[in-house]
């Protein structure tokens, strides 16, 4: 591929772009807005152009300011730009062939950048909803994995607590066949067979005088039996 050093100096480019376009040196400065002797001066390489000068020279003879600014020195011969400069200095090719490539080529090199911002857009974008999604999981398993908190341990399903104070003990030993212990039943016939218990004596004033009245009653009938065997 041609290179700057291969090719000649911008000045020369752009009188050899002239020729090819069949322009005159007043029509070509006056469309690039420069001075007829400034534009004399640049072909013969006594000035070097500005980049707004060459950009204008560019736009007048149809070519890309990118390979004009290639010739210049003002660009490195990367990205594709040699491609442009080569297209330019072809002596085979017309100057409508020649802005036609140049369109074709840039087009096409437009058009693969933009699909490259596409798909780098769309990782970037499949790359954050997959950090999201697995920040998520592991929030949920965090949660799920946390200790309970003190005191606060979860009872088991379907066993109420039983209430303080209530239990009843199991009566222990053998049953009887309906299911009653057997020492509840002895007590109870022992129960049975002693009567109801005797009533707590009473200590009233009335059954002590009750009580007097029947020991002088007593004393008196003694007294009696004893003059009658006298």
């Amino acid at each position: 591929m041609a290179t700057p050093k291969d090719l000649p100096d911008v000045g020369g480019f752009i009188r050899d772009l002239r020729r090819n376009a069949k322009i005159s040196l007043r029509q070509l400065a006056e469309q690039a807005g420069v001075s007829n002797p400034y534009l004399s001066q640049i072909e013969r390489g006594l000035r070097k152009p500005s980049a707004e000068v060459l950009q204008q020279l560019a736009s007048a003879l149809r070519v890309s300011t990118p390979a004009m600014y290639l010739r210049a020195g003002l660009l490195d011969d990367k990205e594709g730009q040699g491609v442009l400069a080569a297209i330019a200095v072809d002596p085979d090719l017309t100057m409508a062939q020649k802005q036609s490539l140049t369109q074709i080529y840039e087009t096409f090199r437009r058009e693969n950048s933009r699909l490259a911002e596409a798909e780098a857009a769309t990782e970037a974008a499949e790359a954050a909803t997959e950090a999201a999604q697995a920040g998520s999981g592991a929030g949920l398993a965090a949660t799920a994995a946390a200790p309970s908190a003190p005191g606060t341990a979860p009872e088991a399903p379907g066993t109420a607590p039983e209430a303080p104070g209530t239990a009843t003990p199991a009566a222990t030993g053998p049953t009887t066949p309906e299911g009653t212990p057997t020492e509840a039943v002895l007590e109870s016939v022992a129960v049975t067979e002693a009567g109801p218990a005797p009533a707590p004596p009473s200590s009233t004033p009335a059954r002590k005088a009750a009580e007097r009245a029947t020991a002088v009653e007593t004393e008196q009938t003694a007294a009696a039996v004893e003059e009658e065997k006298s």
